[in-house]
């Protein structure tokens, strides 16, 4: 009842007229609509099976200078990298290297009393989202304008804090599961988890514009991210592995046609995470998924977050900016199903 109060008194008018708005007949027609709806900049990137990639682009990649939004452009791909690390964690299980039902106590032991529940929390719960431990983007220390700069100091902000609930009681989505997967892999290897995404994902693929973070890269190439209201460029803050939309969508389309994963790893990857995603840091907003239906990769990316938070209670992801983003995404798949049902 509080929220359909709160829609009714606070519209998210952005979202609702990029909802409304007639459909183009062209997915560039829509990249094009997208810019009048309050977003700065976005770049999409298309694969269709059977016809060359393509790549649509409107706004700006970066709005002081007025330089237009570049398809090659590096951009903050957020969650998205969650997808590399469930490869990762795929072929260490393949290999034997890593076990799913090893507990967090059993990688991590100098964690196992100040983690609730550690003897208890598997590997497979912690890459499902199902291990209870709290998310450390939650916390009221955590700032995303100023994000922790170690793993170490990131996990501090959950450590001895209780269970948001028991070891696979539910699903609840939590950073931390992946920042944990991320310290065991690198324990176990003895290298950085990174370098195995490079080496056993990235490298076979033939990816070279997928970095583990900007600082890898010339901070000019890599599209600014703005936060409604603000006028700040939010381009220089490290949050995480970046890559071109194409890069993105070249490693997608391996995931889900079976060409990444052998048959036994393809087995485990199906039974632990799903085949697409979604991403968000501030500034930045991303979307890589697969559809079946028309054999079709979509990538999008956009460079604003925020705007009039949908419920009162402030949700740093919760703007209209997101629902916008979402909107236009769903709009450009329902474009190419159109297309390409026509042409079939």
């Amino acid at each position: 009842m509080i929220g359909i109060i709160c829609l009714v008194v606070f519209p998210p008018w952005d979202g609702i007229c990029a909802w409304i708005t007639p459909l183009p007949d062209t997915v560039q027609e829509q990249v094009d609509d997208a810019i009048s709806s309050g977003l700065d900049g976005i770049i999409v990137y298309v694969d269709e099976a059977g016809q060359p990639p393509a790549f649509y682009t409107a706004g700006w990649k970066d709005r002081d200078n007025q330089i237009p939004a570049d398809p090659q452009s590096f951009f903050k791909i957020g969650s998205i990298g969650k997808l590399y690390d469930a490869v990762a964690v795929t072929k260490l299980v393949n290999d034997e290297r890593l076990y799913l039902d090893k507990t967090l106590a059993d990688y991590l032991p100098e964690l196992a009393e100040r983690i609730e529940y550690a003897d208890q929390i598997t590997l497979r719960m912690m890459v499902q989202h199902r291990s209870g431990i709290p998310n450390i983007t939650d916390q009221p220390g955590y700032r995303w304008d100023s994000p922790p700069e170690t793993n170490i100091e990131a996990l501090a902000l959950v450590l001895d804090m209780p269970a948001d609930f028991k070891p696979d009681e539910k699903y609840s989505y939590s950073n931390t599961n992946y920042l944990l997967i991320s310290e065991i892999i690198e324990k176990v290897l003895g290298y950085s988890n990174f370098q195995y995404i490079k080496e056993e994902i990235l490298s076979p693929l033939g990816l070279e514009n997928t970095f583990g973070s900007i600082r890898n890269v010339n901070l000019d190439d890599v599209m600014s991210g703005y936060y409604v209201g603000v006028e700040s460029d939010f381009k220089q803050i490290d949050a995480g592995m970046v890559a071109t939309a194409e890069d993105v969508g070249i490693f997608l389309r391996a995931l889900n046609d079976g060409s990444l994963l052998n048959d036994n790893e393809q087995a485990v990857y199906s039974s632990i995470y799903v085949y697409g995603h979604t991403g968000w840091v501030l500034g930045y907003q991303s979307f890589a998924r697969y559809h079946k239906d028309i054999d079709t990769v979509v990538v999008q990316f956009v460079n604003t977050t925020g705007g009039t938070p949908i419920l009162p209670f402030f949700d740093t992801q919760g703007g209209t900016k997101v629902m916008v983003s979402e909107v236009v995404y769903d709009r450009i798949v329902r474009i190419l199903r159109k297309e390409i049902n026509l042409n079939e």
